[in-house]
């Protein structure tokens, strides 16, 4: 029937209805087999690749023994840094030592699995290579022990050869170091930014405080730094910062590691950032700089990778005294100097978007020194300008503070000198925290500070600012030391029977040149006028420059310059002739300390040594350098003269030209001598109390004049007075005790014998007194032949550099 027909050629049997299951079973078959053999080939390829690789991977044994590159770290006698010098900023701290928080933190973002995995993360290394093929680009899965790896032994190169010698190299390290050792490496070798290398000098960087000291929001910070240094930075990229510190906060909440509670304060916290490189340094740059050669003539290429730490003499607070108050003085000398115009002049664009950009290049090409601020003009007018400085700080300078420009506001200004907007400018803030113009000074200073009865330095600066004149000089600046020099001279006419009270004619001189040998010479005093008849005690309290000649006259100069040796001079560098009695041979400010440093110890000669001890990485003292012990040994000059000088010289800082000082500082135990030289080219005031001796020093690196006037007792003492306003706190009055053979006649002092004439000698009283009276200023060399080149600052020949430093060793 049609319908049965129908319904069984409809039908299929089963086997025609899988029919093709056996041709997919040899498929798959085959398919399995082909892959089995690829799995086989590729284990026994990697197999192969483990055999040679292995054996050439490199020895990891010396990490059990982990010492980087550590720099040499200069710190102040109490424990300041005040200088680091070596390509990696480093703190070596053992994990026992790293603070929990900061170990979670890097835990949460980097490895959470880090103590429960073998050292390789396989499912995060599987997505990191199926990403790179995807998108040739590299994508991190790399585990802690693998940043070790790669860290210490690979470079940066992103291949998977590379990525395999890293997962060898982990295995390795996984073998032979335990977890804490590895993450130990990793936390003091990993890069952080601003040359900072590991945790505990990231710490320090960027928040000037120890790594111990951190919290959750600051480990939170520092945490995100090792993906990206440069652009995690919280110091160049704030916003970014606090984005992925928000991040790695929230991974600590995750992971257990802090409580909700503690994340949402870490998360509100406000952190302090330092705002730079200099925030809250020590300014001892130029003792950093002579403490590194020290070391480097004693350790070589090892001075920056050693991890030595060297302690100095230096009173950090002393120090930050001395750099400020010489700031002050070089400032306050440039407020009185003409307006030089703008450094530099910048086109403002006219979108403001441009504008922004244009200001921060100007700025960052020329930063702020120190107080002394950089700021582009928007708006300048004759009684207001508005200024931009970092940050898109605006100010506004008006009345008082833009006296220091005056000139450069003028309708008539030269346009090198004319203030206009784009003009780059200096600022500083003035005691009433308004703002003023000011510019870079071209005058240079020197301080130093010496303890007399060790010669440990106390405080040294070597210029206005270290980055921008790198000349250290204290050290390197030979310059005429002028009135300043007299003390020596008078000292060596105590020896030749001068007493105090020897009286001296204070008149004019005339060398022909027959007697000079060249030009005729007529030195006068810095008044002009001449005071006849005086005692030599008035006569240095005056620093009346015809007594002094008078006397080197009668004492001779070839004994004067022998005489001078027994201070540190160099007989060379003062020739034997009568200009010596005037200072017009060359010094440095070191020199002058030293030399001031007799009278103030009793008579003993110091050298200066700046470093006490030098220890290594571990804390072990490695060199150490006690005080130097003043004996006979060292006596340069007689108690009694040394005695004698002293009270000379508080006499000129009781009634001289050094008066202000006593005035200021209301304590008798001052003693000093101002210096000015021919044409006020160099400025000094050198003075000690029995505990502390200080030379400060003014003047322009090419020889100029200073400005009519300007002497060493409106200069360079008022740099020494702030300083010892300081230093001199809570110091008890000390005056010195008269030692055996002087005597006490009158109210004078003499030697016992000289003590019956009593002072009633003379020099030159037949010479034709003039009219005049009162101390007056500083009294300058005036009219007298200056050798050529004696004034020009130039460093010392290699070995006399060398003999300087080498003052500085105890």
């Amino acid at each position: 029937m049609p319908s049965n027909s129908s319904t069984s050629e409809s039908r299929s049997s089963p086997a025609s209805q899988f029919k093709w299951l056996p041709g997919l079973l040899k498929v798959f078959a085959w398919t399995a087999g082909v892959a089995l053999a690829g799995l086989v080939s590729l284990l026994m390829i990697i197999a192969v690749a483990l055999a040679v690789a292995y054996p050439n991977l490199p020895d990891v044994s010396d990490l059990l023994d982990y010492r980087p590159k550590l720099p040499l770290r200069v710190y102040s006698a109490d424990a300041m840094l005040i200088g680091e010098f070596g390509e990696e900023r480093r703190n070596l701290t053992p994990i026992g030592e790293i603070p929990k928080v900061m170990k979670d933190a890097v835990l949460a973002i980097e490895d959470a699995r880090f103590f429960s995995h073998g050292g390789v993360d396989y499912i995060g290394v599987i997505r990191a290579g199926l990403a790179n093929v995807g998108r040739a680009k590299s994508q991190g899965a790399s585990t802690i022990t693998m940043q070790v790896a790669r860290n210490v032994y690979l470079s940066t190169e992103k291949s998977y050869t590379r990525k395999i010698y890293e997962i060898l190299l982990t295995f390795k390290l996984e073998h032979l170091l335990s977890k804490d050792q590895i993450l130990e490496i990793y936390m003091n070798q990993i890069f952080l930014g601003q040359r900072a290398y590991g945790f505990a000098a990231a710490s320090e960087t960027y928040f000037g405080k120890s790594l111990k000291d951190i919290n959750i929001a600051e480990a939170a910070m520092l945490a995100g730094l090792p993906k990206a240094p440069s652009a995690y930075n919280p110091i160049s990229n704030p916003r970014r910062a606090k984005a992925r510190q928000l991040y790695i906060i929230e991974r600590m909440e995750e992971n257990g590691f802090i409580t909700p509670e503690q994340a949402v304060a870490a998360k509100n916290q406000e952190l302090k950032v330092r705002s730079g490189p200099d925030a809250g340094r020590v300014h001892a740059e130029f003792v950093a700089e002579t403490v590194r050669q020290l070391v480097y003539s004693q350790y070589g290429d090892e001075t920056y990778t050693r991890g030595l730490n060297v302690f100095t003499t230096l009173r950090a607070a002393d120090q930050a005294m001395a750099y400020k108050a010489l700031r002050k003085g070089i400032m306050d000398y440039e407020r009185r100097q003409i307006y030089r115009g703008p450094e530099k002049f910048i086109a403002l664009p006219k979108d403001p978007q441009e504008v922004e950009e244009a200001i921060d290049d100007a700025l960052v090409e020329s930063p702020d020194n120190d107080d002394v601020m950089s700021a582009v003009v928007l708006e300048a007018g004759p009684k207001k300008i508005v200024a931009v400085r970092q940050n898109s700080e605006t100010i506004e300078i008006t009345g008082e503070g833009l006296r220091p420009a005056q000139s450069g506001l003028s309708e008539k200004a030269a346009p090198n000198i004319r203030i206009r907007p784009g003009a780059l400018i200096r600022v500083a803030r003035t005691p009433k925290n308004t703002w003023e113009i000011t510019q870079l000074p071209e005058v240079e200073g020197a301080f130093i500070a010496l303890d007399p009865r060790n010669g440990a330095v106390r405080a040294m600066v070597g210029g206005f600012d270290y980055e921008k004149n790198k000349f250290n000089h204290v050290t390197q600046a030979w310059r005429q030391p002028g009135s300043s020099f007299k003390p020596f001279i008078y000292s060596a006419a105590l020896e030749k029977g001068f007493t105090p009270a020897t009286v001296v004619n204070d008149a004019p001189l005339f060398f022909d040149a027959g007697v000079t040998g060249g030009q005729p010479w007529e030195p006068k005093n810095y008044d002009g006028t001449f005071d006849g008849p005086m005692s030599l005690r008035r006569g240095l309290a005056k620093s009346k420059n015809m007594i002094s000649i008078r006397i080197l006259q009668a004492i001779g100069p070839k004994y004067a310059q022998e005489w001078i040796t027994r201070f540190g001079f160099d007989a060379d560098k003062h020739p034997a002739y009568l200009t010596m009695a005037l200072g017009a041979g060359s010094v440095t400010p070191l020199q002058m300390a030293i030399g001031y440093s007799v009278f103030a110890n009793g008579g003993y000669r110091i050298n200066p040594y700046l470093i006490t001890k030098i220890t290594d990485q571990k804390g072990k003292v490695v060199v150490e350098s006690p005080a130097p012990v003043l004996d006979d040994s060292v006596r340069g000059i007689e108690a009694r003269n040394a005695f004698i000088m002293s009270s000379l010289l508080q006499e000129v800082a009781r009634s001289g030209t050094a008066a202000r000082a006593q005035a200021t500082l209301k304590r008798p135990d001052l003693y000093g001598k101002t210096g000015t030289t021919n044409d006020s080219i160099d400025t000094w005031f050198v003075g000690f109390q029995p505990t502390l001796t200080a030379a400060v020093w003014m003047g322009y690196d090419n020889p100029k004049k200073l400005g009519d006037r300007e002497t060493g007792g409106g200069l360079s003492l008022p740099v020494w007075i702030n300083f010892m306003e300081y230093a001199l706190k809570g110091v008890p009055v000390t005056e010195f005790s008269a030692p055996q053979g002087v005597v006490n006649i009158g109210g004078e002092w003499f030697y016992d014998e000289y003590a019956k004439g009593s002072g009633v000698s003379s020099v030159g009283l037949g010479d034709r007194p003039a009219a005049g009276s009162g101390a007056g200023p500083d009294v300058p060399v005036t009219g007298q032949p200056v050798p050529p080149g004696a004034a020009i600052q130039t460093p010392p020949p290699s070995d006399e550099r060398r003999r300087i430093l080498d003052l500085f060793k105890n």
